[in-house]
């Protein structure tokens, strides 16, 4: 017997329906997390790879960094450095067994004024992904999305075919300069955006499609896709959910890079999901 379409979708998850509109991709550095829910991408940042470092499971990952740091020699805080780094590129090459698309590393952000730095330490991340084998194509590097930091993607995307992710961006005014800069991926906050506003307005609860960083990331998108910065099209990845009211309103955004936490509770909710952005609707 026959299913109809209107139980189908209610049989669907709210994630599986995300999935037909959007690229789903994992913020976590936890392994389980990511075979449980199989995003396409996955992101991680210094919180993450803490956290997952401290897990019994990890730690032949944070021996192995820290040899690395004490092998290659140099001052107490080069070897921290080294180490960190090879940290997160030993947990950047375990994520990627997992997803078929790419992960996401981030640049110390305390760089995040400092153009050159940025730069050298992005370029160093790349070549330890490549002594492993795996091709820069398949790695994002996360910058933060201060002028400093746009001027360094746009240096590595054009110098080097090193594809960035802006991280830490907020504002229209950010958005628009990646993509003058023709950078790859933009993560602009949604969650954040939301935080600001309830400490900051007298307002303290807000329904999706009125949610302050819902409406930033809609704005984004739309311009984005009306003003195609072709053959050099920044895409948007909505980041930072606090609820998953928030990514249920996005549906149809480029990607959307979510928590264990709210990828289990979507893959729990069977609730119609419609798709709110399309590339249409930015012209």
């Amino acid at each position: 017997m026959s299913v109809s379409p209107d139980k189908r979708r209610k049989m669907e998850s709210a994630l599986e329906q995300i999935k037909k509109y959007t690229v789903v991709v994992a913020d976590t550095g936890d392994f389980n997390a990511i075979e449980e829910y199989k995003p396409q991408d996955a992101t991680t940042n210094p919180s993450l790879i803490l956290a997952a470092a401290k897990m019994p499971t990890y730690q032949p990952l944070v021996e192995q960094a820290i040899k690395y740091g004490i092998a290659n020699g140099g001052s107490e805080e080069e070897q921290v450095t080294n180490a960190i780094d090879k940290l997160f590129v030993n947990f950047g090459l375990e994520i990627l067994k997992k997803v078929p698309g790419r992960v996401s590393t981030e640049v110390d952000a305390r760089l995040s004024f400092d153009k050159e730095a940025m730069v050298s330490r992005a370029r160093r991340l790349i070549s330890l992904y490549e002594e492993a084998g795996v091709s820069k194509e398949r790695i994002l590097i996360k910058l933060s999305s201060t002028w400093e930091g746009i001027q360094a993607g746009q240096e590595l995307e054009e110098k080097d075919g090193i594809h960035c992710n802006m991280t830490l961006l907020f504002s229209f005014a950010q958005a628009v300069a990646c993509a003058e800069a023709h950078i790859t991926l933009i993560s602009p906050f949604v969650g954040r955006i939301l935080d600001w506003y309830k400490e900051n307005a007298d307002r303290k609860n807000y329904e999706p499609h009125e949610d302050p960083g819902v409406q930033s990331v809609t704005k984004i998108y739309n311009y984005y896709k009306k003003f195609s910065y072709t053959p050099y099209t920044t895409v948007v990845m909505g980041a930072s959910f606090r609820n998953t009211g928030e990514v249920k309103a996005l549906a149809g955004c480029d990607l959307l890079t979510i928590s264990p936490g709210l990828l289990g509770e979507l893959s729990q909710d069977h609730s119609a999901v419609t798709c709110s952005l399309t590339p249409q609707g930015g012209v």
